[in-house]
């Protein structure tokens, strides 16, 4: 069997609340279905479900002790988790998209300073016989190639958890969501 023939391995989540209110914000005055999840909500999901392979799926059981006088909530609970998690996963492709913006500016920075510095060098080392212009070659091309390191740092290591993030957002903001009355 191969590996894109293996089906993705679903792990689920159950959520015991007393009440609606315990899963939202209660700092946030917008309506339920545009509400940020309270934030020791979020964090127990987002950990929960950070634990796991990043092939994996989710699926959210609710177990409410107390239901709603106005009937069932599955659906506004479900558009509610989805949205939130939605707006996640926007926000850290915003937050991507700044930083590769800002390393490409990096970059760009990067390689004028880097070829400056490597022409002066090359110039000291010319024009230069004595001691310290070997000194002053040698600082002028570590100092270029350091300029490299914040873009290089980006590109190479800085994105992948933006992107991790991003997925794993995208999943639970897709992830089936289900509302059982009770403990």
């Amino acid at each position: 069997m191969t590996k894109s023939s293996k089906p993705a391995p679903v792990h689920r989540l159950a959520l015991r609340v007393r009440e609606l209110a315990q899963l939202f914000n209660s700092m946030d005055p917008t309506p339920f279905l545009n509400k940020d999840l309270d934030p020791e909500a979020n964090t127990f999901i987002e950990t929960w479900a950070a634990g796991y392979a990043p092939g994996s799926r989710f699926h959210i059981t609710i177990h409410l002790e107390q239901w709603p006088a106005d009937g069932d909530p599955s659906e506004m609970l479900t558009a509610a988790i989805h949205n939130h998690f939605t707006y996640k996963t926007e926000r850290k492709r915003l937050a991507l998209n700044h930083l590769l913006q800002q390393g490409r500016m990096s970059l760009a920075i990067g390689l004028v300073f880097v070829t400056l510095c490597l022409f002066a060098a090359d110039a000291i080392g010319k024009y230069g016989t004595y001691t310290g212009s070997s000194i002053a070659r040698e600082s002028l091309t570590i100092i270029g190639w350091v300029a490299m390191w914040r873009p290089m740092q980006i590109f190479l290591y800085d994105w992948w958890p933006l992107l991790r993030q991003i997925r794993l957002y995208q999943k639970l903001g897709s992830a089936p969501i289900q509302v059982i009355q009770g403990k």
